[in-house]
């Protein structure tokens, strides 16, 4: 029986069109972008570094870091959560964006509503070190002392809503202790006070204390884990002296809202293949960090409650950031 050609053109037309439409299906097409909010060589833009080249690896595509630093993080944020929500961009955050949901009274986004967590990669813990002066050997004669010595302790910070300085509120939230607050722009200025002896103690990221501590012009009396770090194992924690506490930095990658599951799923895929590389856990652990991992719901719920424990923190401080 004869075909007529319209037909046969259709039918040419219909099969030349169908691996088309699976090639556009297809996740990832193209070189996917992370937005970085800070500075090339701050700890979050080190951690997307590190993951990058084994997410590439795993994708199929590059993987293009793109660093929009300013308003702690919240520009690179904001940016991520208008962008389409494809998975070609992402975000590389985590303790900065949760402690801003709080501390900045406007922000243009909202990370549990706008973003969608997708991989958590590494924590990284702070020291509580203390001028040599200070006779405090442990958390509890440190605390001790604060109680007697009321408002006369300083700690040194890297600026009011930080880290450091809302580690610090937490404690006293705790503790119950009366301590006055130092803020400076970074840590080395502030490292530099503490260790003149301007200030009686910080809280600080372990990798850039620890040299410190070392050479003995601080001492550490606990680390902010939950448990001790393979690198410092002598020192311990807060919490076996106050039970529940536990503060640091952690990193993650974020996707705007609406983000197809499948792409989701092979970019959280491709992040914990980074974190199995031997390479990268070893880079990781040198820096003192804490390797995390899990599904996007374990990331997402990770992210709730870090937005729930900061908020509690910034609004006993009475910080804020505008």
């Amino acid at each position: 029986m004869a075909v007529h050609p319209r037909i046969s053109a259709l039918a040419l037309l219909i099969a030349s069109a169908f691996p088309m439409a699976l090639h556009a299906q297809a996740y990832p097409a193209k070189p996917v972008r992370i937005l970085v909010g800070f500075t090339p060589g701050a700890g979050v833009d080190i951690a997307m570094r590190l993951i990058a080249p084994k997410m590439s690896d795993a994708l199929g595509q590059s993987i293009v870091i793109d660093n929009r630093a300013g308003a702690g993080g919240n520009i690179a944020a904001e940016l991520t959560a208008r962008a389409p929500a494809d998975g070609y961009t992402l975000l590389g955050n985590g303790a900065p964006a949760a402690i801003s949901q709080t501390l900045y009274s406007k922000l243009g986004y909202d990370l549990l509503r706008d973003l969608e967590a997708i991989a958590l990669v590494a924590s990284v813990s702070q020291l509580l070190v203390v001028h040599p002066s200070l006779p405090a050997k442990t958390t509890k004669d440190f605390v001790a002392m604060a109680k007697v010595r009321k408002g006369e302790l300083s700690y040194a910070t890297t600026g009011s809503g930080s880290t450091p300085h809302l580690t610090a509120e937490m404690l006293k939230m705790q503790t119950g202790i009366q301590i006055l607050h130092v803020p400076y722009r970074g840590t080395p200025p502030a490292l530099t006070d503490l260790i003149a002896g301007n200030v009686s103690f910080m809280f600080a990221n372990i990798l850039s204390v620890l040299p410190q501590v070392q050479n003995g012009r601080l001492r550490a009396l606990a680390i902010t884990s939950a448990k001790r770090s393979a690198i410092a194992p002598n020192v311990p924690t807060v919490a076996e002296t106050y039970p529940g506490f536990e503060s640091g930095t952690w990193y993650g990658l974020f996707a705007p809202s609406g983000t197809p599951k499948d792409a989701v799923m092979r970019i959280n895929d491709a992040v914990s293949r980074a974190m199995q590389s031997p390479e990268v856990r070893d880079k990781f652990i040198a820096q003192g960090a804490e390797l995390l991992s899990g599904t996007p719901q374990d990331a997402a719920a990770y992210t709730r409650a870090e937005v729930a424990k900061w908020s509690k923190v910034v609004k006993a401080s009475g910080a804020r950031a505008d």
